[in-house]
């Protein structure tokens, strides 16, 4: 039987500081293949390629990635300052409305990093621009030098509401993460559970209450080691069954008649 494909989202860049791509990091496309099962797929998130409806029909879920670039604040209504950083517009307009299709289709989908401050903006919430510089709040920023496992090692804390979703899913009210952001979460957007939070209380997981389909997301980055790490493989595993029901449902229906 054919795997369920999930479109994972990519992130424009220019190699070697000239040639523009469309990329996607393999620690993301081994979890979805290795731990979730399914067939991935990188999409360019670039409204001149894809349209939100063509991507709905090829894909039965979508991994939102980490990415450099952020969200831009024109989305949630403030204006842009030197302290949001980068932005990719070509991906808040694929990603915004795809997440709000998904959610209202029941179509599943895992965010990530960038990818969780989507689901929030995507639902009517706003974010900070840097954590660090707000009182009483840790550097939750990748460190700038070390190895890629000294970048992606556990630094922090993450505690679940008790009986929540993730408390439930991981079978912990408190799980240890890695921590790789300088944005993060202001004001949650309409219908946003805010479900797992930093020491400093930071929001790290959040889910669309009353979504028909799986719409977890977390602001830590569970590609990373998700083979062995033993918060990672649950949570992919979760989202590959998701995706293998939601494909299995669309595979089962009629075929459309055409002319």
């Amino acid at each position: 039987m054919a795997r369920a494909v999930v479109g994972i989202i990519s992130n424009s860049l220019l190699l070697n500081d000239q040639y523009p791509a469309h990329a996607g990091g393999q620690m993301n496309t081994r979890a979805v293949a290795e731990v979730a099962g399914a067939l991935p797929l990188i999409i360019p998130a670039d409204p001149c390629c894809v349209r939100v409806d063509e991507l709905l029909e090829a894909c039965d879920g979508f991994l939102f990635t980490g990415g450099r670039p952020n969200v831009h604040p024109e989305e949630y209504g403030e204006a842009a300052t030197a302290a949001h950083g980068a932005f990719d517009r070509g991906r808040d307009a694929v990603t915004l409305p795809l997440v709000r299709a998904c959610v209202e289709r029941g179509q599943p989908f895992l965010g990530v990093c960038r990818g969780f401050q989507e689901v929030n903006v995507a639902m009517g919430g706003t974010l900070h621009p840097e954590i660090r510089d707000l009182p009483g709040r840790m550097n939750h920023r990748m460190p700038p030098d070390g190895t890629l496992e000294e970048k992606f090692a556990l630094r922090h804390a993450v505690r679940f509401a008790e009986g929540g979703v993730f408390h439930r899913l991981l079978g912990a009210t408190e799980v240890m993460t890695n921590s790789l952001h300088g944005q993060g979460i202001k004001a949650a957007g309409r219908r946003i559970v805010i479900d797992g939070w930093a020491p400093d209380g930071t929001p790290e997981a959040l889910y669309v209450e009353g979504a028909p389909g799986f719409t977890l997301a977390v602001q830590w980055h569970p590609e990373w080691n998700a083979v062995h790490d033993p918060v990672s493989r649950p949570l992919f595993g979760a989202f590959g069954a998701a995706v293998a029901a939601y494909g299995e449902g669309r595979r089962s229906l009629p075929l459309r008649r055409t002319g």
